[in-house]
């Protein structure tokens, strides 16, 4: 009988993290959290991403990436690793960034940044810049802090706002509920299949 089951995880920042976690404790599989690498963005995890692949012989690894331009998730998945994936490596890629898996639960979301849920797509995996299209959803808010929160300053050059990830945080682990979510996202179902259905073929405690 296994008691838990240890994984690591990398992600491209702390909004990915957030969304992990909260995935795999709605799982209701028995994971224990180790440490979390990356949040440095794609490139350290394509570079890094045979090493985990390696390491997951030991201790199993959940590597999660946006598809960001790239034509399809295969494709990522193929250039990204030199060997046959392990078992025990879950390697998931967000269509087309993490933003999509967040609007997918249309009804909080909208309630969250105070607009009409018809605004945001039912297929939000065909959002071409989901962040983008994300921030000009804050614009029309009617919550003038989350606005400021969200949307980047008049005078600045950056593409989101100062509080722009604390603030999806806030919503991610507070309302965002990944079984409604995965309804208006395949990529989002697909990783959620995984990681509910994953049996490592090691871990690290046994009964």
């Amino acid at each position: 009988m296994i008691d838990y089951i240890p994984i690591h995880l990398a992600v491209e920042d702390t909004l990915s993290e957030s969304i992990v976690r909260v995935m795999l404790k709605q799982s209701g599989k028995p994971y224990s959290i180790g440490i979390c690498f990356g949040k440095f963005g794609s490139g350290y995890l394509k570079n890094t991403i045979n090493g985990f692949n390696n390491a997951a012989k030991g201790t199993p690894f959940l590597v999660l990436t946006d598809l960001d331009k790239i034509d399809c998730a295969p494709l990522l998945v193929k250039n990204w690793l030199q060997r046959t994936k392990h078992h025990n490596l879950i390697f998931r890629v967000a269509v087309r960034e993490i933003e999509s898996w967040l609007l997918a639960h249309r009804s909080a979301f909208a309630q969250f940044i105070g607009i009409s849920e018809k605004m945001i797509p039912v297929n939000p995996d065909e959002i071409e810049d989901p962040k983008r299209f994300l921030v000009e959803l804050a614009r029309k808010s009617r919550k003038k802090g989350l606005r400021s929160a969200i949307m980047p300053q008049s005078d600045s050059t950056a593409k989101i706002g100062p509080d722009y990830n604390n603030k999806l945080r806030e919503f991610i682990y507070r309302d965002w509920n990944v079984h409604c979510a995965l309804r208006a996202s395949q990529s989002l179902k697909r990783a959620f299949c995984e990681i509910s259905h994953f049996i490592p073929v090691y871990v690290g405690k046994r009964q």
